[in-house]
């Protein structure tokens, strides 16, 4: 489906797929060849003996396997939010988990926030947060485009939302910006400034959102008649590691840089520019760089960074609102629907980019 009105929550009228019966006890006590009782102590984390634990912990991998803990808290009157994060580096943390601490306070709803760093798999965070009874999840990127993870909390029957995804799904929730539409005004400025020849940097290829903001590049270099050379088009992964290789490819060679780099989000961004400026190059005069998301660094930077605002703080007051309202209304035995919240971007520009000029063209 399709999600094109900003800042507009639309319910979801799409029939849901059939919940598989959830997995019990009995059901990993069969698969791992012991007694539930066996099960149940080492879920607990009851001592057993070592071979029949790790049968019973493979079964349970095998199986998909969390206790069911969510009707004990549900009965106790309180709501839980799992609150994953994925980057503990990121810029955008501290505005994430401002706006998520300030919604649930109003809510009076506790947060369990969990770093995904800590875990084996990005999943096993997943499943630490369902073990420990949470009423709902927020699924950061790139977790929020994990089917797996979507799948065991389906399973589970706990609510989940997808944060900054640009692909969101039918049966749960997400809080979202039109991340090809704001590539495509990030490059129709560049434009505008009478570039032509705009590299681009990709981000993550596992988060959706990397994929349609190139989409998005593609499109208004399209529509404006400028075919995108294969080697103006450089792999990065949102770090600014990342970037700074991606600086080296695209500046390097003094006789064929670009005028122009529009990277995917922010960091990349900064880390061109600090490609840019051992280089000796100056911003913007010979070279405009453009990021996305707005993240602190952006401002930090000189000159400043132009680039699309993404209002995380809001967005993650959003989600935390959307969710506890749905399991509220579930609990009162309403039948609440999945909600894609658009929420605005706004083009900022400011110092790093400027028009094309003789020596940048």
């Amino acid at each position: 489906m399709t999600t094109k009105d900003k800042g507009a929550s639309r319910a979801v009228t799409e029939p849901s797929p059939r919940r598989k019966a959830a997995v019990t006890v009995h059901d990993v006590a069969e698969h791992a060849g012991v007694s539930p009782m066996t099960v149940s102590r080492v879920v607990n984390g009851t001592r057993v003996r070592e071979p029949l634990r790790l049968k019973v912990e493979a079964a349970i991998r095998a199986l998909n396997y969390v206790p069911n803990v969510a009707a004990r808290v549900a009965r106790s009157g309180g709501l839980r939010i799992g609150v994953l994060f994925n980057n503990p580096r990121s810029s955008n943390l501290g505005e994430f988990l401002m706006g998520a601490f300030h919604q649930g306070g109003r809510d009076g709803c506790q947060l369990l926030v969990e770093p995904v760093a800590a875990h084996p798999t990005p999943v096993d965070a997943v499943r630490k947060l369902v073990s420990m009874g949470v009423d709902g999840v927020t699924l950061p990127p790139p977790l929020c485009d994990s089917l797996e993870a979507l799948d065991l909390l389906w399973q589970a029957d706990i609510p989940a939302l997808s944060f900054a995804t640009a692909d969101p799904r039918s049966h749960s929730s997400a809080v979202l910006i039109d991340d090809f539409e704001g590539a495509r005004t990030m490059t129709r400025h560049l434009l505008s400034l009478g570039h032509r020849d705009i590299a681009f940097v990709r981000g993550d290829a596992r988060h959706s959102p990397a994929l349609r903001r190139e989409e998005g590049f593609r499109a208004a270099m399209a529509q404006a008649g400028h075919p995108v050379r294969p080697d103006r088009v450089v792999q990065g992964d949102f770090s600014y590691r990342s970037g700074l290789e991606a600086g080296r490819v695209l500046l390097s060679a003094p006789a064929s840089r670009p005028s122009a780099v529009f990277a995917s989000n922010d960091d990349m961004a900064a880390a061109i520019a600090a490609i840019a400026f051992g280089l000796g190059l100056r911003v913007p005069a010979d070279l405009s760089i453009a990021g996305f998301d707005d993240t602190p660094i952006a401002s930090l930077l000189w000159p400043q960074l132009t680039t699309v605002h993404q209002p995380i703080a809001e967005m993650a007051s959003t989600a935390v609102e959307i969710l506890s309202e749905f399991i509220r209304d579930r609990r009162s035995g309403g039948s609440p629907p999945v909600r894609h919240h658009v929420v605005p971007f706004t083009l900022r520009e400011r110092e790093s980019t400027g028009p094309v000029t003789e020596t940048g063209s």
